[in-house]
């Protein structure tokens, strides 16, 4: 009876059930956006997690770490880490016989611990110097090229592959060369790379408690709790935008509220005569709570079809990867928002059955 009575009006009911659809798509596809915009983001942090790096307190007029600050780092550290401490200075380097320029050069003890090469060889790193991708793209450099640094002449070994970008190591910007090479005693900072993530945050903890006993000599920085902070701020966008997708779907409720209401009215002589031949009140109110549960499902059914489409486009432009879609954040969205929009199209229809099923039969018949 309720299939019966939707298709009486069939227009009507296709523009209350459009309102369920919108709405849906709305909270499904921003739901699955921020998702990829999240997944694109942490996939471009790479896998720092699990990356310390320890630099000089300038906040205690703290300018270098020394060689028993480096000593006290590789105890704290577990035996399966990475420990590569680094020296800094400021030289001129000139490219392609272009004019010389101020420029910082690293100097990195096991340079092959950290980075791999796009071109060229990172070991052995004796003599030479290792260029990051950016600089050998700008200047046109190769492994081979020659440059000059602080006016000595000075082979690339290699290029080295694009690093994270939010890693304290990321080398594409860099020229790198043998520790040798510096006059330098200190040291100005430390990578670490741990196995895990926890056991990343056990070092630092270690690394502050054996150098920060009496003074705060070094600050460590953990990528991992950044890669944390920035999926809770994405957490908070994707409930926002869900929240103002929502809204669509409040509109929609308003909709089939009407669309319910105008059916009673018009029916009213209907179900009078229903009331009149025996059916009772819970059953005028099943039959127009099912007209409302209909629009929703039949309204959920095709949002979720069309969601699946946005989220198969979304992915494939935002991430690269159109099955991305059927990631379980994405199924959550596209199942919640169905779930919401037949909830909507239940609780919109209650009054409207309520006020159809207190009708008097014979208040009914005689309007």
């Amino acid at each position: 009876m309720a299939r019966r009575n939707l298709t009486r009006t069939k227009m009507r009911s296709l523009l209350a059930s459009l309102g369920i659809v919108i709405g849906v798509v709305a909270i499904a596809s921003l739901g699955m956006f921020g998702v990829a915009l999240q997944y694109s983001f942490t996939q471009n942090l790479g896998n720092v997690g699990n990356q310390l790096t320890v630099y000089p307190n300038s906040g205690e007029n703290v300018t270098e770490l020394t060689e028993r600050d480096i000593r006290t780092i590789r105890r704290e550290a577990s035996p399966t880490a990475t420990v590569s401490p680094v020296k800094t200075r400021v030289g001129t380097v000139s490219y392609n016989r272009e004019d010389a320029a101020s420029e910082t050069i690293y100097g990195v003890e096991n340079p092959a611990a950290l980075y791999e090469a796009q071109e060229g060889r990172v070991s052995p790193f004796r003599t030479g110097a290792l260029i990051g991708s950016d600089v050998a793209e700008e200047h046109d450099l190769h492994p081979g090229s020659q440059i000059t640094v602080n006016g000595t002449s000075v082979r690339i070994r290699a290029v080295l592959e694009e690093g994270d970008a939010f890693s304290s190591a990321n080398p594409d910007n860099r020229i790198i060369m043998p520790v040798g090479s510096f006059s330098e005693r200190s040291y100005s900072e430390v990578y670490i790379t741990e196995s895990t993530g926890t056991r990343a945050n056990e070092t630092a903890m270690g690394i502050r408690d054996s150098l920060n006993d009496r003074e705060q000599r070094v600050s460590v920085q953990e990528l991992g709790s950044l890669v944390d902070t920035i999926e809770q701020q994405f957490q908070i966008i994707n409930t926002v935008l869900a929240g103002i997708a929502s809204i669509s779907l409040l509109v929609a409720g308003i909709s089939i509220l009407n669309v319910m209401l105008m059916s009673t009215v018009e029916r009213r002589e209907e179900i009078g005569v229903l009331r009149a031949v025996g059916y009772q009140k819970r059953d005028i109110l099943k039959v127009m709570l099912m007209e409302a549960t209909l629009l929703g499902f039949l309204g959920g059914i095709v949002g979720v079809a069309l969601s699946v489409g946005a989220g198969l486009a979304i992915n494939h432009y935002a991430v690269g990867d159109a099955m991305a879609v059927f990631r379980l954040p994405n199924v959550w969205y596209v199942g919640a928002a169905f779930t919401f929009g037949v909830l909507t199209s239940i609780v919109s229809g209650l009054y409207p059955a309520w006020k159809a099923a207190s009708e008097e039969p014979v208040d009914a018949l005689r309007g």
